[in-house]
């Protein structure tokens, strides 16, 4: 496999390495929630209070997790790829912490609150902005509400056509811990394919999508993927 222009995609899997739940558990739970009352448009109207405080102690628990040895190795894959996109489908901010640059976040960031009057995101993770209470804006003349910046079900990931055009120019395609199971993400293995790149998974298990994959490597990524990068390093590719 030629290291030419390298897009990789995150999923859950990598962020639960790291002790970071995964969006469903497989009671179709979400931290005892179900994902209807919690992630949706629809719960946010319903009762925005109970959304709020979901989203809340997870923006917390973010200071409670560090990255792990496969956050680490997708830097070093940085850096002997001629290109490099980052794309993910977790909120959090392991990738950043691990070194990562311009991870393009397709589901949006648990760091960032979007004015709902503006539509203009905010980081915000000072003690002020961590409590149960709402946060106000800094962008308006008299402040309006914030909500969480995180795509949820029924809305359109962000920064799709960045993540279609890298695909495009894509010589390698990289899947790392995602479940296949949530869309558009779990095509872009399959756009990547018909385009002509390799496709690789490393994953806990296989997908749904397992037969869009011309490499499979099983196992925690933490424990699989830096030995695939050190051996892409030493040797330019992978038999």
């Amino acid at each position: 496999m030629n290291l030419g222009n390298v897009v990789v995609l995150t999923g859950a899997g990598i962020s639960a390495e790291s002790g970071l739940r995964t969006f469903r558990d497989n009671d179709g739970l979400w931290e005892e929630h179900r994902v209807e009352e919690v992630a949706t448009p629809y719960a946010w109207a319903r009762d925005p209070g109970l959304v709020w405080r979901f989203y809340q102690e997870r923006r917390r628990q973010l200071g409670s997790v560090v990255p792990n040895p496969a956050h680490y190795a997708l830097v070093d894959l940085a850096r002997i790829s001629e290109g490099f996109t980052l794309v993910t489908q977790n909120v959090d901010d392991l990738h950043e912490r691990a070194g990562s640059k311009g991870a393009i976040h397709m589901h949006g960031q648990l760091r960032m609150l979007r004015c709902e009057g503006s539509g203009i995101s905010e980081e915000r993770m000072g003690a002020d902005d961590l409590t149960d209470g709402f946060a106000e804006c800094r962008c308006c003349e008299v402040g309006s509400r914030m909500r969480p910046d995180i795509v949820w079900f029924y809305e359109q990931p962000m920064h799709m056509e960045e993540i279609y055009r890298a695909i495009g120019e894509c010589s390698v395609f990289i899947v790392v811990g995602s479940s296949g199971h949530v869309y558009p993400a779990a095509d872009l293995v399959t756009i990547a394919r018909r385009r002509g790149a390799r496709t690789v998974l490393v994953n806990l298990e296989e997908p749904m999508n397992v037969g869009e994959f011309d490499e499979v490597h099983l196992g925690p990524a933490g424990d699989v993927l830096p030995g695939l990068v050190l051996d892409w390093s030493r040797h330019g590719d992978q038999k």
